[in-house]
């Protein structure tokens, strides 16, 4: 497994892939170490900063920084791995509701449920950003948690508003 590390609007991001595609994009709020601790549990003890090896995903990444959030899908040679929730994720803000209703669709249930199944989906998405869980907004319209932070959060939402 490579990973390095990228500055961001946001403060510094890590980046860790293994030959499969990115895996995991944390956020300095994180604590680094403990992300690759965990990373080496996981995944694979043998871990590298090898900086050049995710240089695509870092530049792809400044990118959506520099355009304000315009970039809406990411290429690469390395491939995202994603889960079937995380694929399911529409590209524009919506509702947990509504979210729950995408990723849960023809399932039978409670929609409170669905709702707290789509919030969990969000909170342990591995690589945000990439796959933008940052656009799920609350029914109420208030913007919600979000694993770096509600201000994060909120500046996200704002930077691809004006975009």
């Amino acid at each position: 497994m490579s990973y390095r590390t990228v500055d961001s609007p946001l403060g510094l991001l890590l980046l860790a892939a293994t030959g499969e595609g990115l895996v995991r994009v944390a956020f300095s709020c994180e604590d680094h170490d403990t992300v690759l601790a965990r990373l080496a549990s996981d995944i694979s003890p043998r871990i590298l900063r090898t900086p050049r090896r995710l240089d695509e995903a870092a530049h792809q990444l400044d990118e959506y920084f520099a355009a304000s959030g315009a970039r809406s899908a990411y290429r690469s040679t390395c491939s995202w791995r994603t889960d079937s929730v995380a694929r399911a994720r529409p590209p524009a803000p919506h509702s947990l509701r509504r979210d729950a209703k995408l990723c849960r669709r023809g399932q039978g249930g409670r929609e409170s449920v669905r709702v707290r199944a789509a919030a969990s989906a969000c909170s342990h998405n591995p690589i945000p950003l990439v796959v933008p869980c940052h656009r799920v907004v609350r029914s109420d319209g208030t913007t919600g948690e979000y694993l770096a932070g509600p201000e994060a959060k909120r500046t996200l939402l704002a930077m691809e508003a004006a975009a």
